[in-house]
């Protein structure tokens, strides 16, 4: 099997993971873990949300975090969420360079997500680009595995709205398994469906590890030609659709199999271990990271 000589990885934990804790993380705290992801020399970030605070309260300090952050560390590359235009300009007028725009593969899940159908949300994205033609836009396609709605999801509508992002220009794409549903025979068909239409694109992962295949589904990926996955420290995150449940594939986890395999990552996994313990006193005790156990001890 050939496997990549090098990943990128996307930490998505103060985004997709603090979004979901329903306790109030003060500003210094998650200031300190970002400060802590930076220093373990993670060079790509989704930080915060432009979303209005009464839909995620979690997010409402979105504008003084990232102003901080893109002062405090100009090399690093901060991503921040943002649901519609009024999101996009909050985050272009505070300095973001790069925003994540999500659209569900099926009706139904967008409908429930965004209040609006997937061609409403291409028409908000096209605007978005038509207003701010400088911001760079990743397209974020949720359910891309399967929904808790509809069930299955064909690939054809997945390609579908590969197309119509390309026609706006954007050409990175992250596909996002947002119930964790999805096995290594489905990823591998998914990927190669997707290539074989589309075989310039930048396409990245987003795996949720609900029912414990998020580092076998990246493993699939890899010989499939990924090598961009977006994760979170501690395994932070969650699916509202499995209250209980593991939420996205964690950082440390997978970093660590990464370079046991000599698949070279660019991150100080000790010093990650440092910004999980962080994570584990100050927010979430019971994360479900495997190496937040194992911690620094040599094998």
């Amino acid at each position: 099997m050939r496997y990549p000589q090098s990943v990128q990885i996307v930490e998505v934990g103060p985004r997709d993971g603090f979004q979901n804790i329903n306790e109030w993380i003060p500003t210094d705290v998650k200031l300190r873990i970002i400060e802590g992801l930076v220093r373990a020399n993670l060079q790509h970030i989704e930080v915060t949300s432009f979303v209005h605070p009464k839909a995620i309260p979690q997010m409402k300090d979105a504008q003084e975090i990232i102003q901080k952050v893109l002062k405090e560390y100009p090399t690093t590359e901060f991503v921040a969420l943002v649901p519609n235009m009024y999101g996009a300009r909050a985050a272009w007028n505070c300095g973001v360079k790069k925003i994540t725009y999500v659209i569900s593969a099926s009706d139904e899940h967008n409908k429930a997500n965004v209040n609006r159908t997937i061609p409403e949300s291409f028409v908000e994205l096209t605007q978005i680009i038509e207003e701010l033609p400088e911001i760079k836009v990743k397209l974020s396609i949720a359910t891309a595995f399967g929904c808790p709605y509809k069930g299955k999801v064909a690939v054809e509508d997945v390609n579908k709205m590969i197309n119509a992002a390309l026609g706006l220009g954007i050409n990175d794409i992250c596909l996002c398994d947002t119930i964790g549903i999805a096995n290594p025979l489905q990823m591998q068909h998914v990927i190669e469906a997707i290539k074989k239409e589309h075989n310039k694109i930048e396409l990245g992962l987003h795996l949720h590890d609900t029912r414990g295949l998020g580092v076998a589904n990246t493993i699939v990926a890899m010989q499939s030609g990924i090598t961009k996955f977006e994760t979170a420290i501690g395994g932070l995150g969650g699916c509202p659709f499995a209250p209980g449940a593991a939420g996205n594939t964690s950082s440390e986890d997978l970093i660590n199999m990464l370079e046991s395999m000599g698949i070279y990552t660019g991150i100080d996994l000790p010093l990650l271990l440092d910004v999980v313990g962080i994570v584990k006193d100050k927010i979430k005790p019971d994360l479900t990271s495997r190496m937040i156990h194992v911690g620094k001890q040599k094998d």
